[in-house]
């Protein structure tokens, strides 16, 4: 009455395909005990409640309780001992408590050594041998039995102490630790004797261990006074701290005429006094020995080391303290000075010695001046990089080109890398006077095409002028062994005259893109630079400033505070006595110009886009979405509107910068921030396709096709005020 399990343990089974009874020690029905029944734990028993609820193989894993033991053995063959103490290590593991027996091996015992008991779990003695060794019979200066042996634990280490500590077991104090009588017999029989052979123990694996690969390196110097010219030799020594050896090798010059060898010195210890003449074979050694009976006793003799050495030829080798810059050292009758040393050496003696002076010794005589290489003239035959090309080695090769300039400056999408100007020939013939020209110049190759511009009825046949290619600038000499100078970018801007193969040109204007350009590399073209052009203008005016503001209050009767273009270069070129490019004063007139604000047309300039993405099957919309909704951490629906056009970029979506940057500012909000969700869906020509607008379809041209048909002005007004305010700063 009142049970609530009546499961049934199994207590049949096999073994080795046999059936048999395995479940001697299982339970009954419910999990109660059968009569007669005593169920015996399965692992140690510890405080509930105490540390992690994690298992045994968890919490104690690689922990182990290890106890210092021995246990005594009879020796009844023996009439020198009668029982022989061996000492072995206990290891309880605490994971699944097995032990583990292991002894210490100890040199020359004559007896098999090492595991005595592998790890398992070790029954009790009888009568308990059903049950197993737990953490509770394991104290110190007690007695256990293994297997019928009987070991005595007299310590352990630090960490078993503390868990049973923990454990509430109370520790008992340390037992000694014999020693075994016939060892410590053993032992002092061993200390009484003298070796019969001469032996001597020279121990050199410290050193080695310690200075394995350590190097000092010394640069020496050394007057061979045997050469016909006295030149001085170099030299460098290495002293290996390892065995306190030394090699040298020379360094010899190139063309000096000398055979090159291996190394000056081989490695070996250097003596400090030789050569003193040759020893006969056996007198240098390490040890010594004396002949007890000498020749008395027939032929026989009878040797034993000789502690005191005596007759010993004794040899001072250099040593590291030894060495040192300026010192001059004996090597085998050579003078050879240590001028100076590596960092290495320098830390070393600086660390040992305290040596702190490591001036160096001068030894080198000054280089001669190496003569200046110079090239033949040009020949005439082929380019002139190619002709240096054959001057620079016996196999000729072909001349290199900037590879790396011309992958950044190549066309990319819509940037060409193309500079154009507008240019006309200078000369008095009225026919060529109203000739028009296209210069392209390509800055990833630095060369230069002229187009003509094709006027009807003008009796001139347009088209190509000059071939693209490197143009020289006049007044070289045409073989002469400098490089020529060509044309770079830098020399061509509004207003500049250049001839190329002898026709004059005059630069008149620039397409927009070129303008954009120069402006966005200012650092490149100083006519571009907005902020060296006002330096340089201050600089003739700031003297005048006061005339300078009354002549242009006096070009605005009406005081729109806005100037147009045509007074506003008179005036620059009357202030600045034409010191000034009409490039310069067109960057003027750009930066302070009065910016056109229209609204452009968003029906039309998605058609736009729509198109673009089309004609080059872009249809990554839903990516793109995620990436912006991905960068939307707040989750508001709206984005920066330089975060959005990076995103776009990354996707190398097909659009116009301009285009995309008016799209983007078509959809912000009153805040500035771009509803990007409505801008992709905008793009999604799949989903949401706008019908493109009927239009007048141009027909391809030739990029240098350019008809040279700037605005008659280059900005149509311009801000006077804020370049006055730059200039001489704020009216008060």
């Amino acid at each position: 009455i009142g049970k609530e399990k009546f499961h049934k343990s199994q207590h049949w089974g096999y073994c080795n395909n046999v059936a048999m009874l395995v479940g001697e020690d299982k339970p009954g029905i419910g999990g109660e005990p059968l009569p007669g029944q005593k169920l015996k734990p399965k692992y140690s028993v510890f405080p509930e409640g105490i540390g992690s609820d994690a298992p045994a193989w968890v919490a104690f894993d690689k922990q182990v309780l290890s106890f210092d033991a021995y246990f005594e053995e009879e020796v009844p063959d023996k009439n020198q001992e009668l029982y022989r103490i061996r000492h072995c290590k206990i290891y309880f593991y605490l994971e699944d408590d097995t032990i583990q027996v292991i002894e210490p091996q100890v040199k020359n015992s004559g007896i098999s050594q090492g595991t005595i008991v592998r790890r398992h779990r070790i029954p009790l003695p009888p009568p308990h041998e059903d049950q197993f060794y737990t953490i509770d019979h394991f104290n110190i200066n007690i007695e256990v039995i293994l297997y019928a042996r009987r070991y005595k634990i007299i310590d352990c280490d630090q960490f078993t102490k503390n868990f049973l500590r923990k454990m509430g077991v109370r520790l008992n104090p340390p037992a000694g630790r014999p020693d075994d009588p016939y060892t410590k017999e053993r032992q002092k029989i061993l200390d009484s004797m003298k070796p019969l052979r001469p032996y001597e123990r020279i121990d050199t694996l410290k050193q080695f261990l310690e200075h394995n690969g350590h190097i000092l390196r010394f640069f020496c110097m050394w007057d061979d006074p045997e050469s016909m010219f006295h030149d001085p030799r170099e030299l460098v020594l290495r002293y290996y701290l390892s065995d306190d050896t030394i090699d040298i090798k020379e360094i010899i010059p190139v063309n000096s005429g000398r055979d090159v060898v291996p190394l000056f010195l081989r490695r070996d210890k250097l003596p400090k006094y030789a050569p003193t003449g040759l020893y006969q074979p056996g007198t240098i050694t390490s040890r010594t020995v004396l002949n007890v009976f000498g020749k008395l006793v027939g032929n026989r003799s009878r040797y034993i080391l000789d502690n005191r050495k005596t007759g010993a030829v004794h040899q001072e080798f250099y040593r590291d303290s030894d060495l040192k810059i300026g010192a001059v050292i004996n090597v085998w009758g050579r003078k050879i000075m240590l001028c100076d040393c590596d960092e290495f050496t320098k830390e070393y003696y600086r660390t040992k010695y305290g040596i702190e002076d490591f001036t160096p010794v001068s030894y080198k005589a000054p280089p001669p001046p190496k003569p200046e290489k110079t090239f033949p003239p040009y020949t005439g035959f082929g380019s002139e990089e190619d002709s240096l090309c054959s001057c620079m080695g016996l196999l000729p090769k072909p001349p290199q080109k900037d590879f790396k300039k011309f992958m950044e400056k190549d066309r990319s999408g819509m940037e060409s890398n193309i500079l154009r100007f507008l240019a006309k020939l200078v000369t008095d013939s009225p026919i060529d006077t109203d000739r028009k020209f296209i210069i392209s110049y390509f800055l990833s190759d630095d060369t230069i095409s002229v187009f003509e511009h094709i006027q009807r009825n003008t009796g001139i046949l347009g088209g190509k002028f000059l071939e693209r290619g490197r143009i020289k600038k006049p007044g070289q000499e045409l073989f002469k062994s400098e490089p020529s100078e060509y044309f770079k970018a830098q020399n061509l801007f509004v207003g500049a005259r250049v001839c190329f193969h002898g026709h004059n040109f005059l630069l008149v204007d620039a397409d927009e893109y070129t303008f954009n350009y120069m402006e966005k590399h200012a650092n490149e073209f100083s006519v571009a630079d907005v902020g060296v052009i006002l330096k340089k203008l201050k600089d003739i005016a700031e003297s005048r400033s006061r005339e300078v503001r009354q002549v242009f209050a006096a070009s605005d009767p009406e005081h729109t505070k806005v100037i147009e273009y045509d007074p506003f270069r008179n005036l620059i070129v009357s202030i600045t006595d034409g010191a000034f490019s009409e490039h310069e004063i067109m960057t003027l007139g750009r930066y302070y110009s009065v910016k056109d604000e229209y609204e452009m047309d968003l029906h039309f300039l998605l058609s736009v886009a729509q198109e673009q993405l089309k004609k080059n099957s872009f249809e990554n919309f839903e990516q793109l979405s995620a990436v912006l909704t991905y960068n939307d951490r707040e989750k508001c629906g709206v984005l920066p509107h330089e975060m959005c056009r990076t995103i776009c970029k990354s996707f190398k979506l097909p659009v116009a910068d301009d285009d995309l940057q008016a799209l983007l500012t078509m959809f912000e909000d009153d805040h500035k921030q771009v509803e990007y969700k409505k801008f992709v869906d905008g793009l999604n020509w799949r989903e949401n396709q706008i019908p493109a607008f009927q239009t007048i379809k141009v027909p391809l041209k030739n990029e240098d096709d350019w008809s040279g048909q700037p605005p008659s002005l280059p900005v149509k007004g311009i801000k006077y005020l804020p370049l006055l305010d730059d200039l001489f700063g704020k009216e008060e």
